[in-house]
């Protein structure tokens, strides 16, 4: 079904994709940000104001968590690209926090209930998705993706659903 969205992949306002009567068997695949539902990334350029601080994407946020010392995690929230911030995030010569696989699912839950409050647009792109299953497809993430071949865990799809149900139930959104 085509989307019409800008050329940085955001939907606008009047661009709502109409989703079909039976939103349970409906799936929204989404990676790259010049796609249709590319706001989803986390490397959307959808700056957040979280923890006292400004960061540009919640790419940003959820690499810079991962240390312990706050000048490492200036030293992400300074870089300019999320792709760049996502790369240092895995370069495990910094310090990383002990507890980080035990926190990281809430972590990123945390970076995209700010994305979707602090972006009142975003926030009506995902409320549009019904009831629709959400995935972030790519075979390049076997745990925030679905692997490619859907045998990844998707849990930037899961949490995007979770935090849809929470936008619905706190906004009064229609639930069908």
């Amino acid at each position: 079904m085509p989307i019409a969205a800008d050329v940085t992949g955001r939907l606008g306002a009047g661009n709502l994709p109409a989703l079909r009567e039976n939103h349970m068997k409906e799936v929204i695949k989404f990676y790259r940000t010049a796609d249709a539902f590319g706001c989803f990334s986390n490397f959307a350029p959808y700056p957040i104001w979280l923890d006292g601080r400004h960061w540009p994407t919640s790419e940003h946020y959820y690499q810079a968590s991962k240390f312990e010392k706050i000048e490492d995690q200036e030293r992400i929230r300074m870089i300019e690209s999320p792709m760049v911030a996502a790369r240092r995030g895995r370069d495990h010569g910094w310090s990383i926090r002990g507890d980080w696989d035990a926190v990281r699912d809430e972590v990123m839950r945390k970076a995209l209930q700010a994305k979707f409050t602090q972006h009142a647009a975003l926030r009506d792109i995902l409320l549009s998705t019904g009831h629709a299953e959400i995935v972030e497809h790519t075979k390049n993430d076997r745990y925030r993706a679905d692997g490619g071949d859907g045998s990844g865990r998707n849990m930037l799809g899961r949490l995007l659903m979770e935090i849809r149900e929470e936008l619905r139930m706190s906004t009064g959104a229609s639930r069908d």
